[in-house]
């Protein structure tokens, strides 16, 4: 079984600087190392809310580092400094809308606030890009669900096979290889 590399990217100015301790970003590793029975391994990367900086990042995971998915963490809300979406938008080939869509409805559940985040996902070449919420809570709620899918979209997307551990996450594969 070939490894898989996987970035985990968390977009927050105040963590790149030092100011804060990034808990996002081990929150997504602890999650991905709890439900992820195929050997993988982390690409991991503290970024500022910037444009550039987060385009520049996704294409090179994607296009250099080999990654086959990216999460993001973070810059997903309304204030004018969170611009993860699109530069997710601007780096894909493809969109992949119902990731956010789910993401938005499982955290509805929690929160009412949920309808200010504007998650979404993407493809670049075959590589997913998904951009999760930015609190280590929603980020527990939210990516396990989407790992119920995921294996299939990078199947699909003739990438390498991703198995999870069915006592945290049931894989949905239609055309199981």
């Amino acid at each position: 079984m070939e490894e898989v590399r996987i970035g985990i990217v968390t977009v927050s100015d105040r963590a790149s600087e030092g100011i804060y301790e990034d808990l996002s970003g081990p929150e997504i590793h602890r999650i991905l190392e709890e439900i992820l029975i195929t050997k993988w391994e982390p690409i991991q990367r503290i970024i500022p809310d910037e444009r550039e900086v987060i385009e520049s990042t996704l294409i090179s995971l994607c296009d250099t580092e080999g990654c086959t998915l990216i999460v993001t963490t973070g810059g997903t809300g309304p204030s004018p400094r969170d611009v993860t979406p699109e530069a997710t938008e601007a780096v894909c080939d493809r969109m992949m809308p119902g990731y956010g869509e789910l993401m938005r409805a499982i955290s509805l559940r929690h929160v009412p606030t949920a309808v200010l985040s504007r998650q979404t996902a993407g493809l670049r070449g075959i590589c997913l890009i998904v951009n999760l919420p930015g609190s280590p809570k929603a980020i527990s709620e939210t990516l396990p669900h989407l790992f119920e899918s995921i294996p299939a979209c990078i199947d699909l997307m003739g990438g390498p096979f991703i198995d999870t551990d069915p006592e945290h996450v049931v894989a949905f594969r239609p055309n199981h290889r």
